[in-house]
Protein backbone atom coordinates (compact mmCIF):
# COMPACT_ATOMS: atom_id res chain seq x y z
CA UNK A 1 0.00 0.00 0.00
CA UNK A 2 0.71 3.47 -0.70
CA UNK A 3 0.84 6.14 2.05
CA UNK A 4 -0.27 8.94 -0.27
CA UNK A 5 -4.02 9.73 0.05
CA UNK A 6 -6.53 12.92 0.13
CA UNK A 7 -8.38 13.30 3.23
CA UNK A 8 -10.91 16.54 3.05
CA UNK A 9 -9.51 17.19 -0.16
CA UNK A 10 -6.04 17.43 1.37
CA UNK A 11 -2.85 15.26 0.27
CA UNK A 12 -1.71 13.52 2.95
CA UNK A 13 1.28 11.08 3.69
CA UNK A 14 0.31 8.83 6.65
CA UNK A 15 -0.60 11.07 9.21
CA UNK A 16 0.97 14.29 8.04
CA UNK A 17 -1.19 16.84 5.70
CA UNK A 18 1.68 17.03 2.61
CA UNK A 19 0.84 21.38 3.53
CA UNK A 20 2.39 21.68 6.49
CA UNK A 21 5.48 20.31 4.97
CA UNK A 22 5.84 22.73 2.68
CA UNK A 23 4.77 25.76 5.08
CA UNK A 24 7.15 24.49 7.70
CA UNK A 25 10.56 23.22 5.42
CA UNK A 26 9.61 24.75 1.57
CA UNK A 27 9.61 23.92 -1.79
CA UNK A 28 10.84 21.90 -3.78
CA UNK A 29 11.34 19.16 -1.16
CA UNK A 30 11.28 15.20 -1.61
CA UNK A 31 8.85 13.25 0.86
CA UNK A 32 9.16 10.01 1.71
CA UNK A 33 7.08 7.18 3.94
CA UNK A 34 8.72 5.61 6.16
CA UNK A 35 5.72 3.10 6.46
CA UNK A 36 5.95 2.35 2.49
CA UNK A 37 9.55 2.02 2.22
CA UNK A 38 8.94 -1.16 5.11
CA UNK A 39 5.86 -2.17 3.59
CA UNK A 40 7.30 -2.53 -0.09
CA UNK A 41 10.43 -4.23 1.40
CA UNK A 42 8.62 -6.39 3.62
CA UNK A 43 6.43 -7.92 0.18
CA UNK A 44 9.40 -8.83 -1.24
CA UNK A 45 10.86 -10.70 1.52
CA UNK A 46 7.35 -12.48 1.78
CA UNK A 47 7.14 -13.21 -1.65
CA UNK A 48 10.51 -15.16 -1.81
CA UNK A 49 10.04 -16.88 1.53
CA UNK A 50 9.84 -20.26 0.60
CA UNK A 51 13.53 -20.21 -0.96
CA UNK A 52 16.62 -19.40 0.72
CA UNK A 53 17.08 -15.96 -0.51
CA UNK A 54 19.23 -12.40 0.11
CA UNK A 55 17.75 -8.72 -1.04
CA UNK A 56 20.81 -6.58 -1.74
CA UNK A 57 18.66 -3.08 -2.05
CA UNK A 58 20.29 -1.09 -4.83
CA UNK A 59 21.56 2.05 -3.96
CA UNK A 60 21.18 3.84 -7.42
CA UNK A 61 17.57 4.11 -6.85
CA UNK A 62 18.17 6.52 -3.65
CA UNK A 63 20.88 6.40 -1.45
CA UNK A 64 20.23 8.85 1.30
CA UNK A 65 21.88 7.76 4.61
CA UNK A 66 19.23 7.87 7.06
CA UNK A 67 16.58 5.55 4.02
CA UNK A 68 19.87 3.14 3.91
CA UNK A 69 19.90 2.92 7.88
CA UNK A 70 15.87 2.05 7.74
CA UNK A 71 16.74 -0.77 4.88
CA UNK A 72 19.65 -2.33 6.99
CA UNK A 73 17.50 -2.33 10.11
CA UNK A 74 14.54 -4.28 8.42
CA UNK A 75 18.03 -6.64 6.71
CA UNK A 76 18.37 -5.86 3.77
CA UNK A 77 21.72 -5.97 2.30
CA UNK A 78 23.47 -3.55 -0.30
CA UNK A 79 23.86 -3.66 -4.16
CA UNK A 80 26.69 -1.01 -4.55
CA UNK A 81 28.30 0.74 -7.97
CA UNK A 82 30.82 3.02 -6.99
CA UNK A 83 33.01 3.15 -3.90
CA UNK A 84 30.69 6.01 -2.55
CA UNK A 85 28.03 3.84 -2.52
CA UNK A 86 30.17 0.99 -0.99
CA UNK A 87 31.05 3.41 1.84
CA UNK A 88 27.27 4.72 2.10
CA UNK A 89 26.24 1.33 2.46
CA UNK A 90 28.74 0.92 5.24
CA UNK A 91 27.95 3.74 7.25
CA UNK A 92 24.59 2.93 7.42
CA UNK A 93 25.56 -0.41 9.22
CA UNK A 94 25.23 -2.66 6.07
CA UNK A 95 28.21 -5.32 6.89
CA UNK A 96 30.36 -5.81 4.02
CA UNK A 97 29.69 -9.25 3.82
CA UNK A 98 26.20 -8.03 2.59
CA UNK A 99 27.34 -6.13 0.25
CA UNK A 100 27.39 -6.77 -3.54
CA UNK A 101 29.81 -4.92 -5.71
CA UNK A 102 28.67 -4.22 -9.19
CA UNK A 103 29.33 -1.93 -12.27
CA UNK A 104 30.95 -2.32 -15.70
CA UNK A 105 33.61 0.00 -15.14
CA UNK A 106 35.54 -0.80 -11.72
CA UNK A 107 38.37 1.62 -10.92
CA UNK A 108 41.28 -0.31 -9.51
CA UNK A 109 41.06 0.97 -6.01
CA UNK A 110 37.53 0.77 -5.87
CA UNK A 111 38.46 -2.83 -6.60
CA UNK A 112 41.22 -3.03 -3.62
CA UNK A 113 38.73 -1.15 -1.71
CA UNK A 114 36.14 -3.42 -1.68
CA UNK A 115 38.60 -6.43 -1.22
CA UNK A 116 40.02 -5.15 1.92
CA UNK A 117 36.48 -4.94 3.11
CA UNK A 118 35.90 -8.10 2.38
CA UNK A 119 32.48 -7.39 0.19
CA UNK A 120 30.52 -10.50 -0.39
CA UNK A 121 31.00 -10.69 -3.90
CA UNK A 122 32.10 -8.28 -7.17
CA UNK A 123 30.18 -9.09 -10.02
CA UNK A 124 32.15 -9.06 -12.77
CA UNK A 125 31.37 -7.63 -16.39
CA UNK A 126 34.22 -8.86 -19.14
CA UNK A 127 37.04 -11.52 -18.74
CA UNK A 128 39.77 -8.30 -19.02
CA UNK A 129 37.85 -7.51 -15.62
CA UNK A 130 38.20 -10.97 -14.21
CA UNK A 131 41.92 -10.61 -14.89
CA UNK A 132 42.51 -7.53 -13.61
CA UNK A 133 40.74 -8.45 -9.94
CA UNK A 134 42.57 -11.62 -10.03
CA UNK A 135 45.84 -9.26 -9.91
CA UNK A 136 44.98 -6.94 -7.27
CA UNK A 137 43.75 -10.12 -5.01
CA UNK A 138 46.66 -11.30 -5.72
CA UNK A 139 48.63 -8.82 -4.56
CA UNK A 140 46.37 -8.48 -1.64
CA UNK A 141 46.92 -12.06 -0.37
CA UNK A 142 43.00 -12.53 -1.06
CA UNK A 143 40.87 -14.43 -3.19
CA UNK A 144 38.21 -12.27 -4.49
CA UNK A 145 34.69 -13.92 -4.53
CA UNK A 146 33.16 -13.38 -7.57
CA UNK A 147 29.69 -13.77 -9.64
CA UNK A 148 29.96 -13.60 -13.59
CA UNK A 149 27.51 -10.99 -15.10
CA UNK A 150 25.90 -12.69 -18.14
CA UNK A 151 24.29 -11.14 -20.70
CA UNK A 152 21.54 -13.33 -21.81
CA UNK A 153 20.81 -11.02 -25.00
CA UNK A 154 16.80 -10.90 -23.49
CA UNK A 155 14.96 -7.87 -24.74
CA UNK A 156 13.28 -6.42 -21.21
CA UNK A 157 10.48 -4.36 -23.21
CA UNK A 158 11.53 -1.34 -21.51
CA UNK A 159 13.17 2.62 -21.98
CA UNK A 160 16.17 1.32 -24.25
CA UNK A 161 18.29 3.97 -22.02
CA UNK A 162 17.29 1.14 -18.91
CA UNK A 163 17.81 -1.74 -20.99
CA UNK A 164 20.68 -3.88 -19.81
CA UNK A 165 20.09 -7.58 -21.21
CA UNK A 166 20.48 -7.13 -25.08
CA UNK A 167 23.69 -8.10 -26.89
CA UNK A 168 24.42 -4.19 -27.92
CA UNK A 169 24.59 -3.32 -24.36
CA UNK A 170 27.65 -2.55 -22.53
CA UNK A 171 26.80 -5.12 -19.28
CA UNK A 172 28.12 -8.76 -18.77
CA UNK A 173 29.64 -11.65 -20.50
CA UNK A 174 27.92 -12.75 -23.37
CA UNK A 175 26.45 -16.26 -22.44
CA UNK A 176 28.23 -17.59 -25.43
CA UNK A 177 31.31 -17.10 -24.03
CA UNK A 178 30.16 -17.29 -20.41
CA UNK A 179 31.41 -20.90 -19.91
CA UNK A 180 34.93 -20.27 -21.14
CA UNK A 181 35.04 -17.07 -18.67
CA UNK A 182 34.03 -19.03 -15.63
CA UNK A 183 36.64 -22.11 -16.96
CA UNK A 184 39.76 -19.41 -16.87
CA UNK A 185 37.80 -18.17 -13.54
CA UNK A 186 38.54 -21.39 -11.80
CA UNK A 187 42.35 -21.62 -12.66
CA UNK A 188 42.55 -18.25 -11.58
CA UNK A 189 44.16 -18.10 -7.99
CA UNK A 190 43.28 -14.61 -6.95
CA UNK A 191 39.72 -15.63 -8.08
CA UNK A 192 37.19 -16.88 -6.13
CA UNK A 193 34.07 -18.36 -8.21
CA UNK A 194 30.67 -17.78 -6.42
CA UNK A 195 28.01 -17.74 -8.58
CA UNK A 196 26.82 -16.24 -11.86
CA UNK A 197 25.18 -12.83 -12.18
CA UNK A 198 21.95 -11.26 -14.31
CA UNK A 199 20.21 -7.99 -14.68
CA UNK A 200 18.39 -7.02 -18.15
CA UNK A 201 17.09 -4.03 -16.69
CA UNK A 202 14.65 -2.01 -15.41
CA UNK A 203 10.70 -0.55 -14.96
CA UNK A 204 10.27 -4.30 -16.21
CA UNK A 205 6.38 -4.42 -15.49
CA UNK A 206 5.77 -8.12 -16.97
CA UNK A 207 6.73 -11.51 -16.22
CA UNK A 208 7.97 -13.13 -19.67
CA UNK A 209 11.48 -11.42 -19.65
CA UNK A 210 12.20 -12.37 -15.85
CA UNK A 211 11.06 -16.20 -16.90
CA UNK A 212 13.78 -16.12 -19.89
CA UNK A 213 16.80 -14.74 -17.93
CA UNK A 214 16.36 -17.36 -14.90
CA UNK A 215 16.16 -19.91 -18.24
CA UNK A 216 18.78 -19.22 -19.46
CA UNK A 217 20.49 -18.81 -16.10
CA UNK A 218 19.46 -22.48 -15.45
CA UNK A 219 20.98 -24.10 -18.82
CA UNK A 220 24.20 -22.67 -17.89
CA UNK A 221 24.12 -23.64 -14.59
CA UNK A 222 23.83 -26.56 -16.00
CA UNK A 223 26.82 -26.46 -18.38
CA UNK A 224 28.93 -25.50 -15.49
CA UNK A 225 27.93 -28.24 -13.71
CA UNK A 226 28.79 -30.61 -16.46
CA UNK A 227 32.38 -28.97 -16.29
CA UNK A 228 32.45 -29.85 -12.44
CA UNK A 229 32.21 -26.04 -11.83
CA UNK A 230 30.08 -25.38 -8.72
CA UNK A 231 28.09 -22.35 -7.40
CA UNK A 232 26.81 -21.23 -4.44
CA UNK A 233 24.38 -18.46 -5.55
CA UNK A 234 22.40 -17.29 -8.44
CA UNK A 235 21.88 -13.34 -8.66
CA UNK A 236 18.89 -12.26 -10.39
CA UNK A 237 19.32 -8.71 -10.47
CA UNK A 238 16.08 -6.37 -10.07
CA UNK A 239 14.65 -4.24 -12.50
CA UNK A 240 10.71 -5.11 -11.06
CA UNK A 241 8.64 -2.33 -12.29
CA UNK A 242 6.05 0.15 -10.31
CA UNK A 243 2.50 1.63 -11.01
CA UNK A 244 3.28 5.50 -11.53
CA UNK A 245 0.17 6.00 -12.94
CA UNK A 246 -2.84 4.43 -10.49
CA UNK A 247 0.07 5.32 -7.46
CA UNK A 248 -2.68 6.57 -5.31
CA UNK A 249 -6.27 5.79 -5.32
CA UNK A 250 -7.70 8.88 -6.90
CA UNK A 251 -9.06 8.27 -10.49
CA UNK A 252 -7.04 9.37 -13.17
CA UNK A 253 -8.26 12.18 -15.54
CA UNK A 254 -11.02 10.76 -17.58
CA UNK A 255 -8.39 11.60 -20.74
CA UNK A 256 -6.02 8.89 -19.58
CA UNK A 257 -8.47 6.28 -18.12
CA UNK A 258 -7.84 2.95 -20.39
CA UNK A 259 -4.47 3.84 -21.21
CA UNK A 260 -2.62 2.12 -18.89
CA UNK A 261 -1.38 -1.13 -18.00
CA UNK A 262 -0.39 -1.86 -14.02
CA UNK A 263 2.89 -3.40 -13.81
CA UNK A 264 2.94 -7.27 -11.93
CA UNK A 265 3.20 -7.04 -8.30
CA UNK A 266 5.81 -8.70 -5.90
CA UNK A 267 3.70 -11.82 -5.40
CA UNK A 268 2.69 -12.47 -8.88
CA UNK A 269 6.63 -11.91 -10.03
CA UNK A 270 7.91 -14.49 -7.66
CA UNK A 271 5.03 -17.08 -8.40
CA UNK A 272 6.38 -16.68 -12.13
CA UNK A 273 9.68 -17.69 -10.78
CA UNK A 274 9.64 -19.30 -7.85
CA UNK A 275 9.22 -23.19 -9.90
CA UNK A 276 12.58 -21.67 -11.86
CA UNK A 277 14.68 -20.71 -8.93
CA UNK A 278 13.78 -23.78 -6.74
CA UNK A 279 15.98 -25.87 -9.18
CA UNK A 280 18.82 -24.03 -8.59
CA UNK A 281 20.78 -25.76 -4.95
CA UNK A 282 21.82 -22.86 -3.83
CA UNK A 283 20.80 -19.12 -2.44
CA UNK A 284 19.05 -16.46 -4.49
CA UNK A 285 20.40 -12.67 -4.45
CA UNK A 286 17.52 -9.87 -5.09
CA UNK A 287 18.71 -6.42 -5.79
CA UNK A 288 15.57 -4.08 -6.39
CA UNK A 289 16.00 -0.56 -6.30
CA UNK A 290 12.65 1.23 -7.99
CA UNK A 291 10.32 -1.24 -6.31
CA UNK A 292 11.38 -0.31 -2.89
CA UNK A 293 11.46 3.24 -2.99
CA UNK A 294 9.83 4.70 -5.70
CA UNK A 295 6.34 4.78 -5.11
CA UNK A 296 7.19 5.43 -0.94
CA UNK A 297 8.44 9.05 -2.17
CA UNK A 298 6.90 12.68 -3.51
CA UNK A 299 8.64 15.80 -5.03
CA UNK A 300 6.87 18.83 -3.79
CA UNK A 301 6.88 21.71 -5.96
CA UNK A 302 5.15 25.20 -5.93
CA UNK A 303 3.55 26.70 -9.14
CA UNK A 304 5.03 29.95 -9.90
CA UNK A 305 3.35 31.25 -12.96
CA UNK A 306 0.64 29.95 -15.43
CA UNK A 307 1.01 31.43 -19.00
CA UNK A 308 -1.12 30.58 -21.74
CA UNK A 309 0.41 31.04 -25.19
CA UNK A 310 -1.39 31.03 -28.57
CA UNK A 311 -0.59 27.04 -28.41
CA UNK A 312 -0.55 25.89 -25.20
CA UNK A 313 -0.50 26.50 -21.29
CA UNK A 314 1.98 25.92 -19.29
CA UNK A 315 2.58 25.42 -15.54
CA UNK A 316 6.10 27.37 -14.67
CA UNK A 317 7.09 25.52 -11.05
CA UNK A 318 9.55 26.01 -8.43
CA UNK A 319 11.73 22.25 -9.57
CA UNK A 320 12.36 21.07 -12.72
CA UNK A 321 15.16 18.74 -14.32
CA UNK A 322 17.52 19.61 -12.07
CA UNK A 323 15.78 17.79 -9.17
CA UNK A 324 13.81 15.20 -11.12
CA UNK A 325 15.97 14.31 -14.52
CA UNK A 326 13.70 11.28 -15.31
CA UNK A 327 11.01 12.95 -17.38
CA UNK A 328 13.65 15.10 -19.27
CA UNK A 329 16.15 11.82 -19.89
CA UNK A 330 13.38 9.51 -20.89
CA UNK A 331 10.10 11.15 -21.21
CA UNK A 332 9.37 9.23 -17.80
CA UNK A 333 5.82 9.38 -16.56
CA UNK A 334 4.94 11.03 -13.00
CA UNK A 335 1.75 11.35 -12.09
CA UNK A 336 1.00 15.33 -10.68
CA UNK A 337 -1.48 16.36 -8.70
CA UNK A 338 -2.40 18.78 -6.38
CA UNK A 339 -1.77 19.28 -2.53
CA UNK A 340 -5.35 20.97 -2.36
CA UNK A 341 -8.24 20.11 -4.44
CA UNK A 342 -11.00 22.27 -5.83
CA UNK A 343 -14.74 21.10 -6.51
CA UNK A 344 -15.14 21.17 -9.73
CA UNK A 345 -12.91 20.23 -11.17
CA UNK A 346 -12.07 21.96 -14.28
CA UNK A 347 -9.29 19.95 -16.23
CA UNK A 348 -6.63 21.95 -18.46
CA UNK A 349 -4.26 20.00 -21.12
CA UNK A 350 -0.64 21.85 -19.85
CA UNK A 351 2.89 21.33 -19.65
CA UNK A 352 4.57 21.40 -16.45
CA UNK A 353 7.88 22.93 -16.80
CA UNK A 354 10.68 24.23 -14.21
CA UNK A 355 12.92 27.42 -14.68
CA UNK A 356 15.67 25.71 -16.22
CA UNK A 357 17.26 27.41 -18.85
CA UNK A 358 16.29 24.37 -21.53
CA UNK A 359 13.11 23.66 -23.17
CA UNK A 360 13.91 19.76 -22.29
CA UNK A 361 12.75 21.28 -19.07
CA UNK A 362 9.38 19.62 -17.90
CA UNK A 363 8.17 17.54 -15.31
CA UNK A 364 5.34 16.34 -17.66
CA UNK A 365 3.86 17.20 -21.61
CA UNK A 366 0.18 17.65 -22.61
CA UNK A 367 -0.88 16.51 -19.37
CA UNK A 368 -4.70 16.57 -18.36
CA UNK A 369 -4.93 18.39 -14.71
CA UNK A 370 -7.02 20.42 -12.83
CA UNK A 371 -6.59 23.66 -13.26
CA UNK A 372 -3.89 25.13 -10.93
CA UNK A 373 -3.25 29.05 -10.22
CA UNK A 374 0.06 30.77 -8.92
CA UNK A 375 0.97 30.02 -5.05
CA UNK A 376 -0.43 26.43 -5.39
CA UNK A 377 1.70 23.20 -4.62
CA UNK A 378 1.61 20.55 -6.90
CA UNK A 379 2.77 16.88 -5.60
CA UNK A 380 4.48 14.99 -8.26
CA UNK A 381 4.80 11.16 -7.17
CA UNK A 382 6.73 8.08 -7.55
CA UNK A 383 9.69 10.19 -7.03
CA UNK A 384 11.34 7.89 -4.62
CA UNK A 385 13.96 6.21 -6.92
CA UNK A 386 16.33 8.31 -9.34
CA UNK A 387 14.73 11.33 -8.17
CA UNK A 388 17.29 13.32 -5.70
CA UNK A 389 19.86 10.26 -6.62
CA UNK A 390 20.29 12.16 -10.29
CA UNK A 391 19.67 15.65 -9.12
CA UNK A 392 22.20 18.19 -9.97
CA UNK A 393 23.33 21.97 -9.24
CA UNK A 394 22.36 22.97 -13.21
CA UNK A 395 21.99 26.54 -13.40
CA UNK A 396 23.23 27.02 -9.68
CA UNK A 397 20.34 25.69 -8.48
CA UNK A 398 20.42 24.09 -5.40
CA UNK A 399 19.51 20.76 -3.96
CA UNK A 400 16.21 19.60 -2.43
CA UNK A 401 15.96 18.66 1.16
CA UNK A 402 15.06 15.27 1.65
CA UNK A 403 11.69 14.35 4.30
CA UNK A 404 10.94 11.21 6.23
CA UNK A 405 7.42 11.01 7.65
CA UNK A 406 6.81 8.42 10.27
CA UNK A 407 2.90 8.30 11.24
CA UNK A 408 2.19 12.06 12.91
CA UNK A 409 5.87 13.16 12.96
CA UNK A 410 8.12 14.07 9.88
CA UNK A 411 12.12 15.07 10.35
CA UNK A 412 14.41 16.68 7.47
CA UNK A 413 16.89 13.77 6.46
CA UNK A 414 19.01 15.84 4.42
CA UNK A 415 19.07 19.78 4.64
CA UNK A 416 18.59 21.97 1.75
CA UNK A 417 21.45 22.77 0.17
CA UNK A 418 23.11 26.19 0.72
CA UNK A 419 24.68 29.13 -1.16
CA UNK A 420 27.95 28.66 0.54
CA UNK A 421 28.05 24.74 -0.12
CA UNK A 422 27.41 25.53 -3.71
CA UNK A 423 30.01 27.70 -3.50
CA UNK A 424 33.02 25.85 -1.71
CA UNK A 425 32.70 23.25 -4.02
Amino acid sequence: MVHFYYQNSKLWVEEVALQRICEEVGTPVYVYSQRTLQENYGMLEEAFEEIPHAICYALKANANLQILRLLADLGAGADAASVGELQLAIRAGIKPEKIVFGGVGKRDDEITFALKKGVRTLNVESEQELQVINQIATKLGKQAPVNLRVNPDIDSNTHPYIATGLKDNKFGIDSSQAVTVAKLARSLPGIDLQGLHCHIGSQIVETSPFVKAIQSLLKLYSDLRKEKINLKMINIGGGLGVDYHQVIEEPLPPQEIGNVTPPISAAEFASSLLPLLKQFPCEIILEPGRFVTANAGALITQVLYTKQTPNKKFVIVDTGMNDLLRPSLYYAYHRIVPLSKREPVNWQKVDVVGPICESGDFLAKDRWLPEVQRGDYLAVLSAGAYGYAMASNYNGRLRAPEVLVNGNQFRIIRQRETIEQLLVK
